[in-house]
């Protein structure tokens, strides 16, 4: 259980530094890959690996590869989500802050085997910090010819360019990304097509999340059947788990695909703060439908979750304890998918905003029998009514918080409080 790949660098120092990352093996699988390998054998490698897109959707890494057309005339692009915005997960920063050089191997690795001669990376406007640190290593890279024309002497040229996002949350849904880059309001867009074929200034286009980039050069160094065993049936590798909340050790995690949930939370997280007892656990980011105490046996990999009525996401585990008034937690993340809705559908933007309504008459005090059923008939109304996710990611947290702690709700409507002490 003790495998580390993206975060054995945390730790060591300098290691967002070209020639420490030299020294533990930086840059060997690149070097690899463009001398011993064709583009389809890497992506055969990544496919067979199970390594899945890590940003939240749980798509197979290399599968998505594979739909872009070999023979298309137009220019092919890698575009790196590195708007991290999805609220519990944190896990990309210091990706970006620590093993810069990783992502940018990967980088390499991916544009090579889609035939991408450019590559823009989309990051998150507020990370000023991990903009400068993958800007410097960047910088690195180019004055010693692992990027650029004729990389290590070999035809391949590639070309990497940091795009700086505005703070809209909605630009991590991958075509308002697109739509962003192309200096658009952001937007998600209808699919089919999709970005494979139809992409970034309409050429076909891949979107991979940080994480799922900087795994590429351990699948390479050490094989894709190393990486598959670490994991599950069709979730291979290891990853990086957020945890926050009411824990006693917050903080990010690298561990195998299937370990119990229980086990995060209490032997790698050091358990509940306080020692009070466990609540619930949104365990893939705050779009995530929310387990009960009694639901965390699961294994944290996409499958599991899944059939466990919830997701695997973005790894951003959010534990509440005993004193979590569950309504107003709700209304924290209801309030959120509010305001960032962008506005393109009529569902999500007039249905977010009535949910955040009603919630916060019920946590005002002058809460409506009829509430929670409309609450539930909001939501149903805004699934699957939308362009993108974000309407799902909105409803999903409402239909299981009333679902699983609905005699919260009616304690708030009928006695006009809270039933916790001190809320």
């Amino acid at each position: 259980m003790g495998v580390k790949i993206i975060s054995a660098g945390f730790d060591i120092e300098g290691f967002h530094r070209l020639q420490v990352y030299l020294a533990h093996e930086g840059y060997q699988a690149l070097r690899k890959v463009l001398t011993s390998m064709t583009p389809s054998q890497v992506t055969e490698e990544v496919i067979k690996s199970n390594l899945r897109g890590l940003g939240g959707a749980g798509f197979p890494a290399g599968r998505k590869w594979s739909f872009v057309p070999k023979d298309s005339p137009k220019p092919k692009y890698l575009v790196i989500n590195a708007d991290e915005g999805e609220p519990g997960t944190f896990k990309d920063r210091l990706i970006l802050l620590n093993t810069p050089h990783m992502l940018i191997e990967g980088i390499l690795i991916a544009a090579y085997a889609i035939g991408a001669a450019k590559v823009y990376i989309y990051i998150r406007g507020e990370y000023t910090e991990p903009a400068k640190v993958i800007g410097q290593a960047l910088e690195e890279v180019r004055a010693n010819n692992y990027l650029g024309q004729h990389i290590l002497g070999t035809d391949f040229s590639l070309d990497v360019v940091i795009h700086r996002g505005a703070g809209a949350y909605i630009c991590g849904e991958e075509t308002a990304l697109l739509e962003s880059l192309e200096g658009k309001k952001g937007w998600p867009r209808l699919k089919p097509p999709f970005p494979a074929l139809v992409g970034l200034f309409d050429c076909p286009t891949v979107i991979n999340n940080v994480e799922t980039i900087a795994f590429l050069p351990a699948i390479i160094n050490r094989g894709w059947k190393w990486f598959a065993d670490l994991g599950t049936e069709r979730n291979g590798g290891t990853r990086l788990f957020c945890v926050s909340g009411s824990v006693n050790r917050p903080g990010v995690y690298e561990l195998p695909m299937g370990t119990p949930l229980r086990e995060i939370i209490y032997e790698q997280a050091g358990g509940i703060k306080g020692d009070k007892s466990l609540k619930a656990v949104i365990p893939g980011g705050s779009s995530a439908p929310v387990l009960s105490r009694d639901q965390i046996d699961v294994k944290m990999d996409f499958d599991s979750l899944m059939a466990a009525g919830s997701m695997a996401g973005s790894g951003g585990i959010i534990v509440m304890d005993e004193d979590t008034c569950m309504p107003h937690a709700l209304w924290v993340l209801t309030r959120f998918y509010a305001h960032e809705s962008c506005g393109q559908c009529t569902p999500c933007r007039e249905g977010t905003g009535w949910m955040e309504k009603v919630l916060r008459r019920i946590l005002d005090g002058t809460g409506r029998p009829e509430d929670p059923e409309n609450l539930l008939r909001i939501a149903h109304n805004i699934m699957g009514n939308t362009i993108c996710p974000l309407g799902d990611a909105a409803a999903l947290p409402v239909i299981s918080f009333l679902e699983k702690f609905a005699n919260e709700f009616d304690f708030h409507i009928s006695q006009h409080r809270c039933d916790i002490e001190g809320v």
